[in-house]
């Protein structure tokens, strides 16, 4: 038959004691594995924040730089358009400022011809009433006289009013129609007439083209007289006598 074996006091005691010794050598092992867990994730968990502030800084320099550059984009752009709007306006003014020359000198230019084809204008006109209405003269003495200088003056012809008067008076004492019927020049059939008392022949030889064919036409007389006087004596103001 099996041995009976009888647990005592002391037995259960030192059953405890072993028990008890052993629990804590199991949990003094485990104590110790679980400290060591924590500690690695805790040093993880710290790695990973700084690398995460890093990538953040990272980023936020990269934004900073990108939104400066961005910034500088946009400045340049701004003041390459500015620059182009103000040359722009420096050339529209520019531009307005030739127009505004050009435009007073086409003005100018059009007053100009304006002004010159006005005044061609007033000397046909001028021209053409000249025409129409010749220099009046005054038949009587004076008038044969000054219509006599004219005519003289477009022909070259020497004299005055003074000369021709002064041997008008002498001559004829301003008598047309006088005849000088005594002289040697009558006596040859052939006397003297007129203003200037000229001979027919005399007459024929210095007529002045443009006036009368008649001796005793005050002014054809005179002209005549003067044309023949410039002849022989250089001028009729040289004549102080019969001549």
């Amino acid at each position: 038959m099996p041995r009976t074996i009888r647990i005592t006091r002391s037995h259960k005691l030192a059953t405890a004691v072993l028990v008890a010794a052993g629990s804590v050598t199991a949990i003094a092992a485990t104590g110790g594995q679980s400290d060591a867990q924590p500690a690695a994730a805790r040093t993880s968990i710290a790695a990973e924040k700084v690398a995460g502030v890093s990538t953040a800084k990272e980023a936020a320099a990269k934004k900073a730089a990108q939104e400066t550059a961005a910034k500088k984009a946009a400045a340049d752009a701004a003041a390459a358009k500015k620059a182009a709007a103000d040359r722009k306006a420096v050339a529209e003014r520019k531009a307005a400022a030739e127009k505004a020359v050009a435009d007073r000198k086409a003005e100018a230019k059009k007053a100009a011809e304006k002004a010159r084809s006005e005044k061609q204008a007033a000397n046909r006109s001028t021209e053409r009433k000249a025409v129409a209405a010749p220099k009046q003269y005054k038949n009587n003495l004076d008038g044969w006289i000054r219509e006599s200088l004219d005519i003289m003056k477009k022909k070259n012809i020497p004299g005055s009013y003074e000369g021709l008067h002064r041997n008008i008076m002498r001559e004829s004492s301003g008598n047309p129609n006088a005849v000088n019927d005594w002289d040697i020049n009558a006596q040859n059939g052939i006397p003297s007439k007129g203003l200037l008392q000229v001979i027919q022949p005399t007459f024929d030889a210095y007529h002045v083209n443009g006036t009368e064919k008649k001796l005793t036409d005050p002014v054809a007389n005179i002209t005549a007289a003067a044309n023949y006087a410039a002849d022989k004596y250089g001028s009729i103001d040289n004549v102080d006598s019969a001549y």
